[in-house]
């Protein structure tokens, strides 16, 4: 999303729906943590959603901290931060090269995305490597890719740093809990 938006849940789009099922009915607005990052100036949101892997690309850009700053101040007094966030402290050490593709759509609609990791020597961050394959006339061909690097965090580190940027009730939701691939931090914002 690339403006304030009514937060309407989407089959596919589990942190809407954390944030939905937390606020409540009625409507919503909902920003991008990018979008608040790169240009938020208007009335507070309800709602600051950060999609997988964006706070650990933050962090390993030294963004992190501010980033999360600026979505608090983002939000109205109650509003929510909604992050999904891969929890790979664990891994770091096995350091594997990538995760099981990812399959969506169906028919000629359908897509299939690949993650490579390439981890440093000391594991505590990854080149990631994002390839999209798309069918084309009986044949896969590779719609997009995207190359970022982030920094390993663990749930203490995504808990301290939410504490840090002035949030309050931060609770992390295992993926069962939320329907999500991966834990989800929600974050209020203090009144």
């Amino acid at each position: 999303m690339t403006a304030a938006q009514d937060l309407v849940p989407l089959p596919e789009d589990p942190l809407t729906e954390v944030a939905a099922a937390v606020l409540g009915t009625g409507p919503r607005t909902v920003l991008d943590l990018l979008d608040v990052v790169r240009h938020h100036g208007g009335p507070p949101v309800d709602v600051v959603r950060a999609g997988d892997d964006l706070l650990p690309r933050l962090a390993h850009e030294n963004a992190l901290s501010q980033a999360l700053l600026l979505a608090r101040q983002a939000l109205r007094p109650g509003g929510l931060l909604v992050a999904a966030v891969p929890e790979l402290d664990r891994l770091s050490r096995l350091r594997p090269t990538a995760p099981p593709p990812k399959v969506t759509g169906r028919g000629a609609d359908r897509q299939v995305t690949v993650q490579l990791w390439d981890w440093s020597p000391d594991g505590e961050s990854y080149a990631l490597d994002v390839v999209r394959l798309v069918p084309v006339d009986g044949t896969w061909q590779v719609a997009g890719t995207v190359s970022t690097r982030h920094r390993v965090l663990s749930p203490e580190q995504v808990t301290a740093e939410l504490a840090a940027a002035g949030f309050a009730a931060v609770q992390r939701l295992s993926p069962a809990e939320c329907g999500h691939p991966l834990p989800v931090w929600v974050a209020v914002a203090p009144a």
